[in-house]
């Protein structure tokens, strides 16, 4: 630290200081007062890099539970769709369903990969080397092949009839949404969802007590506002395929714009913003 550092960080301490508080109200004012953005960034950072050394095999059997978890995710949707009479709530019913299975997975930190779009790319962006790409874009393929293989799994036993006939249907129908999201508006409609899925890796540090709570209400926004998520769509995606309403052209027709919508939102957006905010203050090696 230079002299003049030195300076204004005494300054600084002394405005602090200028109310006279005693040491255990100090810890109090301490405890109480919100993280920096410093303090996050460096938490996720973090949190990234024990992702990004977990090896092969771990990633591979945590992302397939994720995909198949994230399954639950359009079971509570067709779940409240089949029990409960419609009305004007229908969709924040539906909304409340669609959180589940994020909720599951993000608490019992299996490998989602639009997670990753933020905490494995935090890593790159504070140091930007080969080394840090390469593992990077290792994380990000082999997640996202195994949330592939796991939804796949999900929607197989659904369309062999593992939840019921009647349920079965519902599944179907509320994965028809795809549809929606197919070429650009697919891609746009991605966007958000990285946005919103990035916002909840970077907020859960802050939010002891209040996780679930924060997971329910940014992941329903997914679906309440008609957004684009590419593990959950692809659920929904493979439904659809079994069950014959779609073709492989349709199905890459969702994936791939999707896909790279997530990426913008999660990575190129706000992981690369998060980390400008407190790039002048990481100190160089």
């Amino acid at each position: 630290m230079t002299e003049p550092d030195r300076q204004d960080a005494a300054a600084i301490d002394a405005e602090e200081r200028k109310v006279p508080l005693d040491d255990e109200q100090e810890a109090v004012v301490n405890d109480r007062r919100a993280a920096s953005a410093l303090i996050v960034h460096e938490v996720v950072r973090r949190q990234g890099i024990e992702e990004l050394e977990r090896p092969a095999a771990s990633l591979v059997w945590s992302g397939i539970t994720a995909g198949i978890v994230i399954g639950l995710s359009l079971l509570g949707k067709a779940v409240m769709e089949t029990s409960v009479p419609s009305g004007a709530w229908t969709p924040l019913l539906q909304a409340l369903g669609y959180s589940i299975g994020f909720v599951v997975v993000i608490l019992g930190r299996m490998q989602l990969f639009t997670e990753s779009t933020l905490s494995a790319v935090l890593p790159l962006a504070t140091d930007l080397t080969w080394y840090n790409l390469r593992r990077t874009l290792r994380l990000w393929v082999l997640v996202l092949g195994a949330n592939l293989v796991g939804t796949f799994a999900f929607a197989g036993f659904a369309m062999l009839g593992g939840f019921g006939g009647e349920t079965a249907a519902e599944l179907v129908e509320v994965s028809g949404s795809i549809l929606h999201h197919v070429g650009r508006e697919g891609f746009l409609a991605g966007i958000p969802s990285g946005i919103l899925l990035a916002s909840v890796v970077w907020t859960l540090p802050s939010t002891e007590g209040q996780k679930i709570t924060l997971i329910v209400l940014l992941t329903g926004l997914i679906d309440l506002g008609g957004f684009a998520h590419v593990v959950a769509g692809a659920a929904e995606m493979w439904i659809l395929l079994l069950h014959g309403d779609i073709g492989a052209g349709q199905a890459l027709s969702f994936f791939f714009p999707v896909l790279a919508g997530n990426i913008v939102g999660g990575s190129v957006l706000f992981a690369l913003l998060a980390h400008a905010q407190v790039r002048g203050e990481i100190e160089p090696d």
